[in-house]
This record gives structure tokens, sequence and C-alpha cells, in this order.
């Protein structure tokens, strides 16, 4: 005769039991929402900053590559920001395509790392220089907009001939090279 062994009537050991209770999850939950919830507010600031850093430093770039060009070419500062830029189809560098930046500031829309740069000629026209497609200009403007305030960036930047840097803290650009001065220099 055979013993059948069954576990009907037998207490399960403690030690034996698998899973969770739907208690210890919904406190592994909670935790991991109260670390998220400190942890997101930082990302994003720690973003915003790096993109307005990396504005500033475009914003630099795009100075000195206008004082740069002015004294390379001899046409005053240059026409237009797609100057300062090479497509890629000129092999030599010209005051047309003079290669000063890359070309995500040269190239429409004129956007990196959550900024909008823009670049206008002002002061008037200077002498058109022997080669050059279109004559410079005596002064200029050169303005970062974030693309979403509050979320690439809070703050606008602005430079002209003097190189100074400038920032508008509620992120809207200055329209004109005036006001672009009264605001607050960068530090």
């Amino acid at each position: 005769m055979r013993y059948r062994h069954t576990t009907r009537g037998k207490k399960r050991d403690p030690a034996s039991s698998r899973g969770f209770s739907l208690i210890e999850l919904l406190i592994v939950v909670a935790i991991i929402l109260i670390i998220m919830a400190i942890a997101i507010p930082n990302l994003i600031r720690s973003r915003i900053a790096a993109n307005e850093a990396s504005a500033v430093e475009n914003v630099r770039t795009i100075t000195t590559a206008s004082v740069v060009y002015n004294t390379t070419y001899q046409d005053g500062f240059p026409p237009n920001i797609g100057v300062l830029g090479n497509p890629g189809a000129v092999a030599a560098a010209n005051c047309d395509n003079s290669t000063l930046i890359q070309q995500g500031l040269a190239l429409p829309p004129n956007r990196q790392s959550g900024y909008t740069f823009a670049y206008t000629g002002g002061d008037g026209l200077s002498p058109q220089a022997n080669g050059c497609a279109n004559p410079g200009f005596y002064g200029y403007l050169v303005t970062a907009t974030p693309i979403t305030v509050q979320v690439t960036g809070t703050r606008s930047f602005c430079s002209n001939e003097p190189a100074n840097i400038f920032f508008n803290p509620t992120g809207i650009t200055p329209p004109t090279e005036a006001a672009c001065m009264a605001l607050t220099p960068l530090q």
C-alpha cells in the first residue's frame, strides 16, 4: 500500500510565503514618488543653468567672430549671421562664408541648447570690401532668447560691438542696441 503525502491541514512556515503585501508595495511606491518630487525640480534647474551658460558662450562666440570678421575682411561687422558660418560647399573661407562659427548658429533656425540666436546689423553700412556680396555694418546686436521661457531658459542675453553681454531676467529679447545696453550687464 502506498502512502499519499498531502499538504492539507499543514500550517505554512512564515519564511516560505512569497511576494510582497499590498502595504509594502504602496510604501515603496510612495518612497519613489517622494524621491522623484525632490529630484525633478533640481534636474530642471540644472538643465536651465546649463542652457543659459551655453547661450552666454554662444553670444560671446558670435561677438568674437564679428570682431574677427571686421578685422580680417575690412568689410565692417558682418551683414548677417549666415556669413559667419560655412555651408560646407565653399572650400576656402571668404567674406561671404567665413567659417568663424558652427553651423547650428549660422543656419536657420539658429537654435542651439534651448535658445534661438539672432544677429542684426546696425549703425549704418560700412564701405563694401572688394569681393564681398554685401556690405557690412558699423555696429551689430546679437541676441539669445529661450525657446520656451522657464523650460529651456529663464533669461535672454544680448551683446553689441563693445562686446559686453547683458541679460534680461524675464526672457524678453531687447529689440534695439539701446534697449540691450539698458539691461543689467553679466558679471
